[in-house]
């Protein structure tokens, strides 16, 4: 899979020590969606990062050796504009392991529904919905166990 980069061990965006993979693509619609400068997103310096080619084989075997991780998140930019490397990726996951899988995406539920549907075979899988407004209200997301930036944003384990 292409990623831009992998945190082995990250306790910001889930409940659980997980391995965070950030993915390479986003067409910033948050941003463009409000009229705003792309700049302002937290992931704009991610989007400037090398991508970084590792076989899904190399981050299994990284995430199985790591005792401390219990779940896996995709995020850092848009997981589902590489869909078929992140559905590669979560069979090639779950071929090891039954933890969590956290998916971040800025998409609706509506505008993914066909690849949801293609996710929902996958056991415990958890997809974070919706875009970012800035300076809107935080708020707890009791699924994913952390805040959220704004309240159009919420999770469901879908699987």
């Amino acid at each position: 899979m292409k990623v831009k980069t992998i945190i082995d061990e990250d306790i910001a965006n889930y409940k659980k020590t997980s391995m965070f993979i950030a993915t390479c693509h986003c067409n910033f619609k948050c941003c463009t969606d409000l009229g705003l400068d792309v700049c302002i997103c937290q992931n704009s310096p991610i989007a400037k990062q090398k991508n970084i080619n590792i076989a899904d084989e190399e981050i299994v075997k990284r995430y199985m050796s790591n005792k401390l991780t219990h779940a896996i998140v995709f995020g850092g930019l848009e997981p589902m504009e590489q869909f078929d490397e992140l559905l590669a990726l979560v069979k090639a996951f779950r071929e090891k392991t039954k933890d969590d899988i956290v998916i971040f995406t800025g998409f609706r539920e509506d505008e993914i529904a066909d690849k949801i549907e293609k996710l929902k075979p996958y056991c415990n899988i958890v997809v974070k919905f919706g875009r970012y407004v800035p300076g809107d209200t935080v708020h707890f997301d009791k699924v994913l166990g952390v805040n959220l930036a704004n309240k159009e944003q919420y999770a469901i384990k879908i699987s």
